[in-house]
């Protein structure tokens, strides 16, 4: 058992802690719940961005650290945001000392260092033979290298405590159960957006009516395993996710992109009354969070004019671009030339929808958005009149990533008990952990680099480094 710390789950946070861990000379154990070698898990789904706040992870640390804060809120739910931006550089460099490969993915700078090869700017789910897959793939052989292999089609049920320490997993492999003893153990499956019952607890009344965006395969086992041994939660309201068009749900070429966000935060997004109910100025990842607290997640709209649809919506710094990209995949943008007809088409009031576009064209023309019901934030995203025809409206929906909050960690990874300091062998990393993002304004710092910055605080703690 000595050196020995077994990692659950085989995502990007997991294969970082076991091939750092190899490294220092600890002897990992990687359990992976997927059964083919190719399994299916977020990281593999991912755009392949690496960036902390958005900023490129090879700059100055403090200006990487002012754009962290600048984004959390400094409450429990984000207090460890600003490890990420402490890491950041010595993260990057580890990943390509293991041979990760990156281009650069457009002019903006959170696309400085993007997983190579890249996904094309198309819609839909492509993922094989991506960076974030490649990376994977070359992991795995890294650790192989190192004589540790993925035990595949595993499922961890339950840990090991023994006077209060942490000391190894209770695993289901083809129906049998296997006591898996070891010094430490990380935690590393992922969030809970795939448990409906979790999902309701903490994130949304109708969980089921949010579009999973990713690999669906976060059941919060490992999250559920640490409350059950005295780990503090925080921070589970929120998740990363963006706005979708609603037929997302029929239309597979609808998901992971293209996103409405860049629509909807230069315009207005409103309920079934025809009225704002959430500030766009906030950007997606709020905006989805905020849909999906809904009592019906299915039942906002995006509404925009003329000049945003051959404007912003084309304009492909953020790929895939909306125009014409959406409609080409099978979506169904709205239009008519007077707001009375557009809202007879999506099924809002027609006098809702027009009041609400008149008190935002006007404060926008006085500079006086924030007086807006809810206020309406400028300072990120430029909000743009309703002003030329043809009208235009997209139905959305949230779709889901991964939950942000999970166990509270320290910044060398550990496990926080609720009643106080660490738990002795435990430890968590990406999505299973919280206490980075979310927060009332659902602050995204960046998964991929939490995944990788995470799991390797939690080796390195675990080696005594």
């Amino acid at each position: 058992m000595s050196g020995t710390i077994v990692i659950i789950g085989g995502g990007l946070a997991g294969l970082t802690a076991a091939t750092r861990a190899a490294e220092l000379g600890l002897a990992p154990i990687v359990l992976e719940q997927g059964g083919d070698p190719q399994y299916h898990c977020n990281s593999r789904f991912a755009g392949g961005l690496l960036h902390v706040g958005f900023k490129d992870m090879t700059g100055p640390t403090d200006e990487i650290e002012a754009a962290v804060s600048a984004l959390i809120d400094g409450n429990e739910a984000t207090a460890n945001g600003t490890v990420l931006a402490r890491e950041s550089g010595r993260a990057l460099a580890w990943l390509r000392a293991e041979g990760a490969k990156f281009i650069k993915g457009g002019s903006l700078e959170f696309m400085r260092w993007v997983l190579a090869p890249p996904r094309p700017r198309t819609a839909g789910l492509d993922w094989k033979g991506r960076g974030p897959d490649v990376l994977l793939r070359k992991l795995t052989a890294n650790l192989a290298e190192r004589g540790t292999t993925v035990r595949l089609a595993t499922r961890v049920r339950e840990l090991i405590v023994e006077d209060g320490r942490v000391a190894g997993v209770i695993a289901e492999c083809n129906g049998a159960t296997e006591r898996i003893e070891a010094a430490s153990v990380v935690i590393s499956d992922g969030g809970f957006q795939a448990n409906m019952e979790l999902m309701r607890r903490f994130v949304s009344p109708q969980p089921e009516r949010l579009l999973q965006r990713g690999a669906a395969t976060g059941h919060g086992d490992g999250l559920m395993m640490a409350e059950a041994a005295g780990a503090r939660l925080v921070g589970m309201d929120r998740f990363y996710g963006h706005l979708l068009g609603r037929e997302a749900f029929e239309i597979e070429k609808l998901w992971p992109y293209p996103i409405i966000d860049p629509i909807a935060a230069a315009s207005i997004v409103v309920n079934q009354a025809g009225r704002r109910f959430l500030d766009e100025g906030l950007g997606g990842v709020f905006m989805a969070n905020e849909v999906a607290k809904l009592d019906d997640p299915l039942s906002a709209t995006v509404v925009f004019d003329e000049a945003v649809w051959t404007g912003l919506a084309a304009d492909n710094r953020y790929p895939p671009c909306m125009n014409p990209v959406y409609e080409k995949a099978g979506g169904t943008v709205f239009q008519a030339n007077d707001l009375g007809a557009l809202a007879q088409l999506v099924d809002v009031p027609p006098d809702g929808l027009a009041k609400t576009v008149a008190d935002y064209n006007a404060a926008i023309g006085t500079k006086s958005a924030l007086n807006l019901s809810p206020a309406r934030c400028v300072e990120k995203f430029k909000p743009h009149p309703i002003a030329t025809p043809p009208f235009r409206a997209i139905p959305v929906c949230a779709g889901i990533t991964y939950t942000m909050g999970g166990i509270a960690i320290d910044e060398g990874s550990r496990a926080q008990h609720r009643e106080g300091g660490s738990i002795p062998g435990l430890f968590a990393a990406g999505s299973s952990s919280g206490g980075m993002e979310g927060g009332p304004g659902a602050a995204y710092l960046g998964g991929l680099a939490k995944a990788v910055i995470t799991g390797l605080r939690a080796a390195e703690t675990a080696a005594g480094n």
